[in-house]
């Protein structure tokens, strides 16, 4: 059994092999199969998202649930409203029997129709009435929309917490009981919100959202939260629910106010809702709502001003979705960075696109010459410098250390940003730094990264997921450029845990609160990641923005890890990172635990 077992692996690896060599070539291959080494199999990416799934409440038996429910010291009543307008007979069967078939039962479901002109859906409520005494029905006199008549339903309700369900769309039988849990686990909690899929019209389930824990950059990029979600009663009485005015965006107008006035949120990583696809919903057809997208800039627009924020809000890469571009205050110097060792035609393109498409005026460049032998190189640096009185150039030949060459060059910096810029750069938006400066002048934030591509246009860096083969990949590598990804994670700004050293953002106080990067146990590898982690332990962002995109030409001047000596320092390296962050074993709060980590696609776990 054994030998059948190495060999069954064995062929697993030679299998992956071919196919990840015929796809990426072989600097990806012999990094994988250290990888492998590591950590285990590995997959070849995949960028054909998951459509169709079976969806299925996992890890519960009779036996477990009533285990669960008689944990439970807090039961607090749950009160569903459900705003009803038109909505057929059968869809609103079925919403109505996901709430009765819950396993939690202490709840109320309060249906309010807002005078429905179809007599149909008249008398599918009305054959509700007295059929259990947690059903509340109310029926309006005049169409009000659905802001007031969620406000409506919610008037009815008397439970401790407010649960939202749009009239066609499903509950999960689990997901009062997962609500429950959450709140006798934190009872704190004010606001909660979980995973969700959407179904068809047949009751086909397809295309799960498995989403980040709360995550305000991205809510303000587009409305990710969305299904399911709960709120304390008190807090949402406090900003008095919906508006009137911002239907279409009611929800993401209600959740931005929520959270101005309680960080107390908890993301359940679980479906406990499925959306309808109908032919008037978003969830199929924005088109079909055009007033949402005006309501949601009004949304956003109010949110920047009731916080005092200077922002252009423009077009995303997707109906309903907005970059949230805020407007640069600081004045700060930036300064960058940059080692290198020869290679002087790839240094020519990196400090052209500081000079020409930077875009911040205030900035000193940095050149750090590490071990250089060309007389070429060295003609080239003086030119430069007497060219630019920004530009300095150091020598610093010492054995390859990366975390070392960047902590001695940041004690010559004058500036009060950092940024750190591989030497195989190359920009390709116009005002990719003024991208990041926008995000490192605010009080909350420590670090900033951005998006990088391969020199064929596929993704090298859209942000790092930690967990990935056991230390950390990044999020939607090899992914073409122009692809939206996993409900447009690679394409919109949002916090995440790390993001490349190869070019990031700091804060220079912050760098040396945490002795910046380790140079003793991370010489090469996972050092940015390390210090990024350092930095959110002291409770600054961690900001990705994909509108400061740059080709990064990976590994131009040092080559790969493809020596005894260079793998066994990324093993070292590698085992450092398990051992001190626990990297194989805590999730990442910004990816999904249902998400996988054999490969850097958002596929669904297996």
């Amino acid at each position: 059994m054994v030998e059948k077992n190495i060999f069954e692996k064995i062929s697993r690896l030679i299998r992956l092999s071919k196919q990840t060599y015929k796809i990426f070539g072989f600097r990806v291959l012999t990094k994988e199969i250290i990888r492998y080494i590591l950590h285990g199999p590995l997959e070849a990416p995949s960028y054909e998202f998951e459509n169709e799934y079976i969806f299925q409440t996992q890890d519960y038996s009779k036996e477990n649930i009533e285990s669960i429910l008689s944990s439970f010291t807090l039961r607090p009543k749950i009160s569903i409203i459900t705003p009803v307008y038109n909505v057929a007979p059968e869809y609103l069967d079925k919403c109505i029997e996901s709430v009765l078939n819950q396993w939690y039962i202490n709840w109320e479901l309060c249906l309010y129709d807002d005078f429905s002109s179809k007599p149909e859906t008249i008398d599918c409520l009305q054959k509700w009435i007295d059929t259990d005494p947690r059903i509340k029905i109310g029926f309006g006199k005049e169409n009000q929309h659905i802001s007031l008549a969620s406000n409506e339903a919610i008037k009815m309700a008397d439970g401790e917490f407010i649960a939202l369900l749009d009239n066609d769309d499903e509950l999960s039988e689990n997901a009062l009981l997962e609500v429950v849990r959450a709140l006798n686990d934190n009872p704190e909690i004010d606001f909660i919100y979980s995973d969700e899929d959407f179904i068809t019209p047949e009751g086909r389930y397809f295309q799960p959202h498995f989403k980040t824990d709360f995550n305000l950059s991205l809510l303000l990029s587009h409305n990710y939260i969305t299904h399911f979600a709960v709120i304390r009663r008190k807090l949402g009485h406090e900003i008095s629910w919906f508006r009137k005015g911002y239907e279409g965006a009611q929800d993401h107008d209600l959740f931005l106010r929520i959270i101005e006035r309680t960080r107390k949120i908890y993301h359940i990583p679980k479906i406990l809702y499925h959306w309808r696809q109908s032919n008037t919903s978003t969830s199929l057809n924005y088109n079909e709502k055009s007033y949402a997208d005006k309501a949601a800039r009004k949304t956003l627009t109010d949110y920047a001003t009731r916080n005092n924020i200077e922002m252009e809000l423009l077009d995303g890469p997707g109906l309903g979705v907005y970059r949230f571009k805020r407007k640069i205050i600081t004045n700060g110097k930036v300064s960058i960075i940059v080692p290198f060792k020869d290679q002087i035609s790839y240094l020519k393109d990196c400090i052209s696109s500081i000079i020409e498409k930077g875009g911040y005026p205030n900035w000193e460049l940095l050149l750090i010459s590490n071990n250089s032998e060309n007389k070429e190189t060295f003609t080239y640096l003086e030119k430069i410098k007497k060219n630019d009185h920004r530009i300095k150039v150091f020598e610093y030949n010492v054995p390859f250390n990366f975390s070392a060459i960047n902590n001695w060059a940041i004690e010559q910096c004058e500036g009060e940003y950092i940024l750190l810029l591989n030497n195989d750069i190359k920009a390709i938006s116009d005002g990719w730094l003024n991208a990041m400066v926008e995000h490192i002048q605010l009080e909350n934030v420590g670090i900033v990264g951005a998006k990088l591509l391969y020199s064929d246009d596929t993704i090298q860096h859209a942000g790092v997921i930690i967990g990935i083969q056991g230390v950390a990949g990044h999020s939607h590598k090899f992914c073409p450029d122009h692809s939206v990804g996993y409900f447009y994670r690679p394409v919109v700004i949002q916090e995440l845990s790390a993001v490349t050293g190869a070019c990031l953002l700091t804060k220079k106080e912050l760098w040396k609160k945490v002795c910046g990067l380790d140079e003793t146990n991370l010489k090469i590898a996972f050092n940015d990641i390390d210090y990024c982690l350092k930095i959110r332990l002291l409770g600054y962002d961690v900001v990705y923005t994909p509108y400061a995109k740059l080709y990064h030409y990976e590994s131009k001047s040092r080559g790969v890890e493809d020596t005894p000596e260079k793998q066994k320092r990324f093993y070292g390296e590698s085992k450092f990172m398990i051992e001190k962050w626990k990297t194989n074993r805590i999730p990442d709060p910004f990816y999904n635990v249902n998400l996988t980590l054999k490969s850097e696609d958002f596929k669904i776990r297996k």
